[in-house]
């Protein structure tokens, strides 16, 4: 319930950020404003993630690490925005359908089967995935798959309200703070 009201009451007030931002991503590259990635969820099930679109259009689909030229294929706006994480708003939407949750293991890409090999095996692959997660404020971009599948295991099994405040309240303070964010 937490997670419904609070995502509703964050896309009614960040409804006008939203639109300037999708707004600055037209202006700044061919292409649709929100690019939809299609992720693992709850019990490995694949949905739509929608994200603002970083990226050039004709970027292929894999994760940025992968890419040879990734950092080239990033858009001005979308240096920005993956820098301040404002790319993830529309997420909420995907925690208003109930696809995901506001605290959780980050959402696996589709082709990401190592990584849900090792979430099936210590039972994280039964969470609804998050927005932010344990992994993402202890360390991000910065972990290997073994020690996320770790940290959010650890989060199944500590896994509480006050927990997940205490989730959310770091990550604000990591996203205001920026480190760990290597792209």
């Amino acid at each position: 319930m937490f997670d419904l009201i609070f995502a509703s009451l964050a896309v009614v007030l960040l409804a006008p950020l939203m639109l300037c931002v999708a707004l600055a991503i037209r202006l700044d590259s061919p292409g649709p404003a929100v690019f939809w990635s299609q992720r693992f969820g709850r019990d490995s099930r694949l949905f739509l993630m929608p994200k603002f679109r970083t990226m050039r259009v004709d970027t292929p689909l894999l994760p940025t690490h992968l890419l040879q030229d990734g950092k080239s294929r990033v858009t001005r706006i979308g240096r920005v925005l993956r820098r301040t994480s404002l790319d993830e708003l529309p997420q909420f939407f995907s925690v208003i359908l109930g696809d995901m949750s506001l605290v959780g293991p980050r959402p696996a890409l589709f082709n990401q089967d190592d990584l849900m090999r090792l979430r099936t095996e210590t039972g994280v692959a039964a969470l609804r995935p998050g927005i932010t997660g344990w992994a993402q404020i202890n360390g991000r971009d910065e972990l290997t798959i073994d020690e996320k599948v770790v940290l959010e295991r650890e989060y199944l099994d500590r896994m509480n309200f006050v927990f997940d405040l205490k989730i959310l309240i770091l990550t604000v303070w990591r996203v205001l703070d920026r480190r760990s964010i290597s792209h």
